[in-house]
């Protein structure tokens, strides 16, 4: 039987931020790595953010990886024309914020997790990962490696630049292929299957189940989809304000050049009315 649970974005900024619940997280994140992870705190949120376009679904956290590194988990949830840019500049934040002014950089590793519920261009794949490994020559075949001795000499040299995972939901096909994938299904569908043995999946299943919420907890979760889709809705209605003002500058160009209503309205797709008035 399936579970419908509150979804993990709106999940991240209530109730995983309890201790008691980081099992659901480490699973999470521990499936897509591919390695045992266990988060030692909540660094930062601004999820609570109460302007619909500020609004931030992110969480940062600070974990121990079971091949002995401290890292910092930025993980990102939205749907914001920025959203790469977030993405870099999130990542930056957390390196800045982990390293004291003046002192070594002594921070082993920032992973940046991006979900987006939008079409970023994808054709089929729905999970991406980028990192860089290496200086590359530009004359020579050489190259030096993006590494860093940070306790010398007792530990080998580690990669310390962010890799950054992209995930896209939407774009899942619904086919398992991994354990990770139990876990973009939950993404997808905010639904969890009672055969999936993802690591932390069933513990979601159990403690974000919908069923179980109060009241109170209920009416903040529908208002919180409210604000998103009156949020989805005003950036539509703000990015087709935006291209409508450049036709109009474009088309004020084109009149200027003397150019015929008809021959504008063809190039920019205003209507002749349209034109007339500007």
């Amino acid at each position: 039987m399936d579970r419908t649970i509150i979804s993990l974005d709106w999940a991240m900024k209530e109730f995983l931020r309890d201790k008691a619940n980081f099992g659901v997280l480490e699973g999470f994140l521990g499936e897509l790595l591919n390695k045992k992870i266990v988060i030692e705190n909540i660094l930062e949120s601004e999820g609570n953010i109460s302007n619909a376009f500020e609004k931030i679904n992110r969480v940062d956290l600070k974990a121990k990886i079971d091949n002995g590194e401290i890292a910092v988990f930025e993980i990102q949830f939205g749907d914001k024309i920025d959203f790469l840019g977030k993405a870099l500049f999130n990542a930056c934040k957390a390196v800045v914020e982990q390293v004291s002014r003046g002192n070594f950089y002594d921070i082993q590793k920032v992973y940046s997790i991006n979900i987006a519920y939008f079409d970023l261009g994808a054709k089929q794949e729905y999970i991406f990962h980028a990192k860089l490994t290496e200086f590359a020559g530009v004359h020579f075949d050489e190259s030096i490696p993006f590494s860093q001795n940070l306790n010398p000499p007792l530990s080998p040299d580690v990669n310390i630049h962010p890799e950054y995972y992209l995930i896209l939901p939407n774009k899942f096909d619904e086919k398992i292929r991994s354990k990770f994938d139990e876990w973009v299904y939950v993404l997808k569908n905010s639904s969890v299957k009672s055969e999936f043995t993802a690591s932390g999946i069933q513990e979601a299943g159990e403690k974000l189940d919908v069923l179980k919420m109060t009241p109170e907890q209920k009416a903040a979760y529908e208002r919180e989809k409210a604000d998103f889709m009156s949020y989805k809705s005003e950036l539509y209605t703000a990015k087709l304000k935006g291209e409508l003002k450049g036709k109009a500058e474009i088309a004020r160009k084109m009149k200027q050049r003397k150019m015929s209503a008809k021959e504008i309205s063809e190039l920019t797709g205003l209507t002749l009315e349209d034109i007339e008035n500007l």
